[in-house]
């Protein structure tokens, strides 16, 4: 029996659809909502504190830190500062372009520069668009473009210039999608990459020249290479061995959708480390991470999780690794070095998101989906003690979170 009552059947047996629907809404359907115009404007402040009945870290903020983070069912892109005096939602920008649709604000992520804000969009006409803003004021710089179904994670290049979207394609047919690359200075779709059946999760290498992600109904990590727009190498992520699509190379595309699916990994996540030397895939139905050389593309190492990893991110020093885990409601802390799982911390609400992290490696800012009418929240993690510091309430589903600046007191 699942905590909202209801009797959930083991992942393996639900039909590859509506597996996809339940990992990408959250275990719960996704609400309406009539929000359309653009336009943003400050916000009642929604404060928060610690919500576990540890006591805090005595080692409080000694800088202000702000994160943006979108409100999937909500269609609002929320700034959210954190610091000494407390979390504040600073303010709220209301998303979208049709007055009848939820148009889903899924991905978030700040230009190198911090200059700008890309978000993808999942709904719509049922495309879903790309958008481009102005951090600070938050305001639209250029009119949003159409992509492919479901657009949903994204990344840029280090230099700024290319942003690559994977279209997800919820709401279609079990058949190979593809990556977007825009160019974002001029907020132009310059090529469709194919890619595998529903690919999630976009993080660029240090290098610049290689953009990873995976397939959830696929079993595979997939690297794009972002100077040919062409997929560079393909692993098979399947835990019971090599799938009918392993060992694929770069452009092969033949035939694998018609191949018998047995999906075991259902990864959700690929984050490259920050030397660039591994690649962290997130198993969401097989409740592990792997660890996979860069060079060598072998797989060099497992960690066992909670329930459901779903996202990950790692400290800039590369001492840990942070995975949310989207059906343990609950944050999971690992050593890189010795792979021994630190900590496991019950986020505030149910149905976890996002990471990003502070980058002076302090602070973990993690969005929660809620259940129902439930509101998002964006939990803060202390770094050094793993503990829940700060809680505020932000959109229905709270979804893509990306770091935007920080400043000392």
């Amino acid at each position: 029996m699942s905590r909202t009552g209801l009797s959930i059947p083991r992942w393996g047996l639900l039909p590859r659809a509506a597996l996809a629907l339940l990992l990408l809404c959250g275990l719960w359907a996704c609400a309406g909502g009539q929000q359309y115009a653009a336009t943003s404007g400050a916000e009642g402040a929604a404060r928060g504190s610690a919500t576990d009945e540890r006591p805090a870290t005595n080692a409080e903020p000694q800088a202000d830190y702000w994160i943006y983070v979108g409100a999937e069912s909500a269609d609002k892109l929320h700034r959210v500062r954190f610091g000494p005096d407390g979390i504040e939602v600073e303010r709220t920008t209301h998303i979208g372009r049709l007055p009848t649709e939820v148009e889903g604000p899924h991905g978030v992520v700040i230009s190198p520069d911090r200059r700008y804000l890309y978000m993808t969009t999942g709904h719509g006409v049922p495309d879903g668009h790309f958008w481009k803003f102005e951090v600070g004021p938050d305001s639209l710089v250029a009119e949003p473009i159409l992509l492919d179904r479901f657009p949903a994670t994204l990344d840029v290049t280090p230099d700024g210039l290319y942003a690559f979207v994977v279209n997800f394609n919820l709401h279609g047919a079990m058949v190979p999608s593809t990556m977007s690359v825009v160019y974002t200075p001029d907020v132009v779709e310059v090529d469709q990459i194919e890619l595998c059946t529903m690919p999630h999760g976009v993080r660029t290498h240090r290098s610049g020249s290689f953009v990873y992600s995976v397939c959830m109904m696929d079993d595979q990590l997939v690297e794009v290479d972002t100077r040919s727009f062409q997929v560079s190498r393909r692993f098979s992520v399947d835990l019971e061995g090599p799938g009918p699509i392993a060992e694929a190379v770069a452009g092969d595309h033949h035939n694998h959708h018609d191949a018998p699916h047995h999906v075991t990994c259902s990864p959700t996540w690929a984050l490259p480390s920050p030397d660039g030397s591994d690649i962290f895939v997130a198993c969401n139905a097989g409740d592990e991470i792997l660890q996979v050389d860069h060079e060598s593309w072998e797989l060099t190492r497992r960690f066992e999780t909670g329930r459901g990893p779903y996202n990950l991110e790692i400290t800039s020093d590369g001492r840990l690794l942070i995975a949310t885990l989207k059906q343990g409601d609950a944050v999971e802390f690992f050593d890189l070095e010795t792979g021994e799982s630190l900590a496991r911390v019950p986020t505030s609400t149910r149905v976890v998101h996002g990471v990003t992290l502070s980058p002076d490696d302090r602070f973990a800012f993690v969005s929660v989906e809620g259940i129902g009418a439930e509101p998002g929240k964006v939990d803060v993690f202390d770094l050094t003690t793993f503990e829940l510091v700060a809680s505020a309430e932000v959109g229905q589903q709270a979804a893509g979170i990306d770091f935007y600046r920080m400043q000392p007191r």
